[in-house]
Formats: C-alpha cells, sequence, structure tokens
C-alpha cells in the first residue's frame, strides 16, 4: 500500500504535510453526468467525486453555471463554486444543438448516473430526459431533482434555500421564541440536505443495481428532502395528534442558548441529571436541588425559565474562560461560539485533519475542507480542483472517440466550446 501527501493547514497557518491512502476510493470506476446550476446537483456531484467517481459537468455554452459568479472571486471562478464542484471535469455543449443532444447522447452510453435539478421538463423538451437516456443504457441510474415535485401548485416554480426554509418549518423553528417571528438559517441548509438525501438515494440505487443489473429513475424534491429532515425534532409538537398527548419544551429551548459571561458568552448543554450536577457545581449552585421548584428533572422542565434565569444570573458572574474549565471538569458539554478564523483555527480540526490549504491554478491559495468519512481509518486521497468553464471539452471528447477535425468542426458549428478564455 503505497502512500502520498496533501498539504495541511496548522493553526498559524504553516503548511506541513498529511498521509492518505492511495488504494482504490469506494466509487472507482463509477461515472456521472451532471446537469445543474447552483447547489443541489453540483454538490452531491461533488461528494461522489470525492469518493472516487469520475464526473463530469455539462454546462451550458454561454455563462455556464450561474453559481461561478456569485459571492467572493479570483481567476473567474467565485469560492462558492470551487467549494461545490472539487475534483470535476467541465464541458461546454449547446444541448439544444443536434450536434450537443448526440454528444450527451453518447456519454449517457457509458455513464452510471445522471444527476440534474433543471425544472421538470427540461431534460425531456431537450430531448434528454430519463426515459430516453436510460432506453440507450438500461443500467443508467438518472437522478431528477426539482424543487417542489413533479405535482401540484408548485411544480414548476423556481426554487431558492429560503423558499424552501420558509415553506418547511425551518424558519419557524428557528424564530421560536424570538419575539421578531420566523429566522432564517442564513446558510443554504435545505440544498445541501437534498444533496446528501441525493447521495444517499444513488448509492441505495447502485447497491440495487448490484443485484438486479438494472438502473432506475429517482425524483427528489427539495421540499420533501427538508421536510423530513427536518421533521423528527422541528415538528415534534405536531405528531402526536390526541387530545391526551403531555407536551413538554422542544430541545430547541432546553438546549440551545447562549448565556452571557463576565467577558463574553458560552452556550451549554446539560442535558442529562449528571450534567445538572455537574452544571450546578461549576456554578456553584447546588442549592437549587433543595429548592422545591427544582428537586427533580420533571420540575426542572415544568419550570424551565426560572431555572435558567437562576442559573444565567450565577454564570455571569464568571469569566467565559474560568466558566469553561469548571464546566469541562464536571464533564459538562460546553463551548463558546467560535468566529470562522477561530473555526478554522481549532486544535481540534488539527488533531482530525479536517482541512487543508491547497494551490489552485488560477485561484491561487484556498482552504479545502476534506471529506468528513475515513475509509479503513484513512483519508482518501484528494479530488482535483474545481474546472473552469468547459476546461476539459476537448479532452473528453477525444477520449470519446472523436478526432481533432471533428472536434474542431464541432467548435466551428458553436456546438461546443473549450474553457473560459476560449482556448483551443
Amino acid at each position: 500500500r503505497t502512500r502520498g501527501a496533501w498539504p495541511d493547514a496548522s493553526a498559524s497557518g504553516a503548511r506541513t504535510t498529511v498521509s492518505y491512502c492511495r488504494r482504490m476510493k469506494p466509487l472507482d470506476g463509477i461515472k456521472v453526468l451532471e446537469f445543474s446550476t447552483m447547489i443541489t446537483a453540483s454538490f452531491a456531484a461533488m461528494m461522489l467525486a470525492e469518493q472516487g467517481a469520475e464526473v463530469i459537468k455539462v454546462e451550458p455554452l454561454e455563462l455556464g453555471d450561474p453559481m461561478r459568479y456569485l459571492g467572493s472571486t479570483k481567476g473567474g471562478m467565485s469560492a462558492l463554486f470551487a467549494n461545490c464542484n472539487h475534483g470535476k471535469r467541465s464541458i461546454r455543449i449547446d444541448k439544444k444543438k443536434d450536434e450537443g443532444r448526440q454528444i450527451v447522447e453518447n456519454l449517457a452510453r457509458d455513464t452510471d448516473i445522471v444527476l440534474t435539478n433543471y425544472r421538470p421538463g427540461v431534460m425531456d423538451g431537450l430531448g434528454l430526459g430519463s426515459e430516453h437516456l436510460r432506453s440507450l443504457n438500461p443500467r443508467l441510474i438518472y437522478v431528477g431533482i426539482t424543487g417542489f415535485g413533479l405535482e401540484g401548485p408548485s411544480k414548476g416554480a423556481p426554487a431558492y434555500d429560503p423558499i424552501i426554509q420558509a415553506q418547511t418549518g425551518f424558519a419557524a423553528v428557528q424564530g421560536q421564541g424570538q419575539d421578531d417571528g420566523p429566522q432564517f438559517m442564513r446558510s443554504l441548509m435545505c440544498d445541501k440536505i437534498t444533496a446528501y438525501t441525493a447521495c444517499q438515494s444513488v448509492m441505495t440505487a447502485l447497491f440495487t443495481r448490484e443485484r438486479t443489473g438494472d438502473g432506475q429513475h429517482i425524483d427528489l424534491s427539495m421540499m420533501d428532502s427538508a421536510l423530513y429532515f427536518i421533521f423528527p425534532d422541528g415538528f415534534m409538537h405536531h405528531t402526536l395528534l390526541d387530545d391526551d398527548v403531555v407536551e413538554q419544551p422542544p430541545l430547541s429551548e432546553m438546549l440551545y442558548d447562549l448565556t452571557e459571561t463576565s467577558d463574553g458568552g458560552v452556550t451549554v448543554s446539560a442535558a442529562t441529571p449528571a450534567q445538572q450536577v455537574g452544571l450546578l457545581t461549576a456554578i456553584e449552585r447546588l442549592d437549587l436541588f433543595a429548592d422545591e421548584r427544582f428537586d427533580s428533572m420533571e420540575k426542572i422542565v415544568a419550570n424551565l425559565d426560572e431555572f435558567r434565569n437562576e442559573m444565567k444570573t450565577s454564570m455571569g458572574q464568571f469569566s467565559t474562560d474560568d466558566l469553561l474549565r469548571r464546566l469541562d471538569e464536571g464533564d459538562v458539554p460546553a463551548a463558546r461560539p467560535l468566529d470562522y478564523p477561530e473555526v478554522l483555527a481549532h486544535p481540534q480540526y488539527a488533531a482530525n485533519d479536517s482541512h487543508a490549504v491547497v494551490e489552485h491554478a488560477s485561484m491561487g491559495s484556498m482552504v479545502r475542507v476534506k471529506p468528513p468519512a475515513r475509509f479503513g481509518g484513512e483519508r482518501t486521497a484528494p479530488a482535483g480542483d474545481a474546472p473552469l468553464h468547459g476546461q476539459h471539452t476537448v479532452e473528453i471528447l477525444e477520449q470519446a472517440g472523436r478526432s481533432a477535425d471533428q472536434v474542431a468542426a464541432l467548435m466551428d458549428a458553436a456546438s461546443i466550446a473549450a474553457d473560459a478564455d476560449g482556448a483551443y
């Protein structure tokens, strides 16, 4: 078993090397065609690429994936795009032309997975829908991601993360107990949840194909994915429907809170009796257990606001560092909220080998977060850089059997294009 190295970033920014395993990645040999804009299909395909799949991102001829231009950019590519597209190759095709459709058809014949998040009917309108491509390749797994599904009043509506957050209860859960009402998570949460769900569905389909030899079509909506994700705890008060249900405060009210200290704030999750003892020991308030309002877990829950007010008053007398030290001694889960640089500098991430500083050919130095799963206890080798728009057009077509003259003719006919600078 041979080994290589991936440059790593320490808390100080110095670069060291870490080992990774060069053995076969879990998805080596699996081929993916991605037709997408923005996050859901892009992030899902990247996770497959990180585990060894060969991913070809099929982009429109003109601007490509609009995510390329959103947010912080350098070298003609945004950090958001790079963070969702490591390890892929990009090909620029006019899918509306016969020649462009034929290229996709030829690639699909030798592909395992098609991922698309176009609106319902778009791929069919291009002549590249699931039924047609799977007729060319019965082993193909075709995943169609939509915002709201294929039926109903919203089936053709555009879907963006905050819209899905609003319609699936995310905003309601975040705003629970807040005076100013629903709150949005300032992260593309529903996009990424859908991407993870797509990957899980793909793996299930690959496993089924191993047993049956047949591919299949998978429909997946952002709306369904987000509701399924948030439901277990977010809808705990709306699950049991009988009149005799005993309603208790949700976990979000019991655990998610920031308590002020004398010089900052901490969050504490004392969820068990032992942790409650550790917490009250740390803040020197064991006397609260003698208070008839708090002398059992049931009473603490019933009088939660009063209990928390007592604790907050006492915790505010300690400095953040002193309080965290005391809580750690009592084995009580607690943390100080970190800002962005502090997150990346956290010593536990260094111990976990969670991220690295790498050099991108056009974007320069950048932070890469490594895939969280370890196979056989080791990191898989890193996937390549995120591609420029159409960077691999010529390479992909020549590997598919097109001659240099044929590629040049397609270029002249504006059926394809090469990299972002038009080089060929």
